[in-house]
């Protein structure tokens, strides 16, 4: 195994791959820009070496500053996370070069999937089901214009490189076109260091549906069950579940099956994610391959019993999967939050500040991956997510219950936050009854007033029927004690900040 990995990466996924490494033994490195310097991942490494200043192109996404401080760590692997580098050929292309493996796909497979349009002409061959859109990036408004008449509009304007919402737009008419071409674009490049936008219809109400994928060196490759993303604000995910209360058995496997095959088709080596839309009849298209971990991923940890980052480490290091496809079992339900540094009252917006006090949410069930404390300064420079807040139950009832219950124990003071908006949702009778889509967040809070306070009293009759429902669903079951009454996922211990040695 790797004796010192550099985590190429900021806050909460930073934090979680620290722990892996110290599950595994490996002592782990943290980079930062001068904003981070207090960071909490910073604290927790063994080592932390500064990149540069707060912009991101000038720091977590500058690749050369990225491979010398590995090189002065005498790190023996790069492991990106999510956002940033982490989908970015050129960065696992200049990774080999230096002879510091990045821990995820080859420089190949990631220029083949790792952008929305190479990914959409490769499959297209391949016979995977596509939302109809272009196939390469578009080189100006103008071609926009040209291709949007042709699929008619509304289109969704997408950045081809990177994810989570970054550089998307709907465009409902062609007099929005130039603007919110130049307006994606700049944030692409922003967030992706790369501007490249392509076009895809709209698909009107669908369900987010991704299959999560492991494959080694050795040819095989495993699909874990699916996530449910339907709630989604901005085209931004906040709410994710595992499983999916519209998936059946036959249409996972369907979907399961398929991304196997995307997989295979890009020769793809270590964790990946396969995203779909699904409509109302149940039909799936393929809307992008993830080439890196998922923010989302604590909730298919929590189902199947597999810690994911420890298996990209072990894929990495040329080890085979550890489990077939036949030991993949689901068991139970999984709930993730994403809390943001946001304030409801002021649609959402950024609400950066120093954490004045800070309770956490603990107890069974319960999940937090954060990357602040108290005292911490939640910085304008970056995206506002302040930690994910994941529940597991032995039922979707007992899940939700459990996520009430953690929502009204968490407390974050000095700034704003997501929590009333999460609030709301959870309690509102289409999530409960399971009836969502992408459109769901948009269509509710369109007659659901914000909230002013975290109220309790907002959400208990809530949580109460669902607390009600799971204690009757159990009470007529016969009791087990047997490992399927059980969350597989097993939290390890919070290890201890460890000296800091700033290069």
């Amino acid at each position: 195994m790797f004796r010192k990995v550099l985590i190429a990466n900021r806050g909460e996924i930073a934090v979680r791959i620290i722990r892996a490494c110290r599950d595994l033994g490996i002592s782990p490195i943290a980079v930062f820009s001068e904003p981070d310097r207090a960071s909490l991942h910073v604290r927790m490494a063994d080592e932390a070496y500064l990149l540069g200043p707060a912009p991101s192109i000038e720091s977590y996404l500058n690749i050369e500053k990225t491979i010398q401080a590995a090189e002065r760590a005498g790190a023996d692997a790069i492991h990106p996370g999510y956002g940033f580098l982490s989908e970015n050929s050129n960065f696992a292309a200049a990774c080999e070069r230096s002879g510091i493996p990045m821990i995820g796909p080859s420089a190949e497979s990631m220029r083949a999937m790792g952008t929305k349009t190479s990914a959409r002409a490769l499959l297209r061959q391949h016979g995977v089901p596509l939302v109809p859109g272009t196939h390469t990036a578009l080189k100006s408004a103008e071609e926009a214009i040209e291709e949007a008449r042709v699929l008619g509009y509304p289109v969704m304007l997408k950045a081809a490189a990177g994810g989570g919402g970054k550089g998307m737009r709907l465009v409902s008419e062609e007099s929005q076109m130039a603007g919110d071409f130049i307006a994606a674009g700049s944030e692409a490049l922003n967030s992706f260091g790369d501007s490249r936008l392509y076009l895809e219809k709209r698909v009107r109400a669908p369900r987010h549906i991704e299959i999560q994928v492991l494959a080694d060196r050795m040819g095989n490759v495993i699909f874990l069950g699916e996530r449910d993303c339907s709630i989604q604000r901005r085209h931004q995910k906040v709410i994710e579940e595992c499983p999916s209360p519209f998936v059946d058995e036959e249409l996972r496997r369907k979907m399961g099956e398929t991304a196997v095959r995307v997989a295979r088709a890009a020769n793809y080596v270590n964790a990946g994610t396969i995203e779909f839309l699904v409509d109302t009849e149940r039909n799936f298209y393929f809307l992008e391959m993830n080439t890196r971990l998922q923010v989302e991923h604590p909730v298919t940890e929590a189902v199947t019993g597999v810690d994911l980052v420890c298996e990209q480490f072990r894929i990495a290091n040329g080890e085979p999967l550890s489990l077939r496809q036949d030991q993949v079992h689901m068991r139970g339900w999984a709930i993730e939050c994403r809390i943001y540094a946001e304030d409801p009252d002021r649609g959402l917006l950024p609400s950066p500040g120093v954490i004045r006090n800070l309770q956490e949410p603990t107890g069974p069930g319960v999940r937090l991956d954060s990357g602040i404390y108290q005292g911490w300064e939640v910085s304008i420079h970056y995206d506002p997510l302040l930690s994910k807040l994941t529940t597991f139950g032995t039922s979707r009832e007992h899940a939700i219950a459990r996520m009430n219950r953690a929502i009204q124990e968490y407390r974050i003071g000095g700034i704003k936050t997501n929590l009333p908006f999460l609030s709301e949702i959870l309690c509102s009778e289409g999530f409960l009854a399971g009836k969502t889509h992408t459109e769901f967040v948009d269509e509710m809070r369109m007659g659901v007033p914000s909230r002013k306070e975290h109220d309790a009293s907002v959400f208990q009759p809530y949580a109460l029927a669902a607390a009600l429902a799971y204690t009757e669903r159990t009470e007529s079951s016969p009791k087990s004690s047997g490992p399927e009454s059980q969350n597989a996922w097993k939290l390890s211990g919070r290890p201890g900040f460890s000296t800091v040695r700033h290069r």
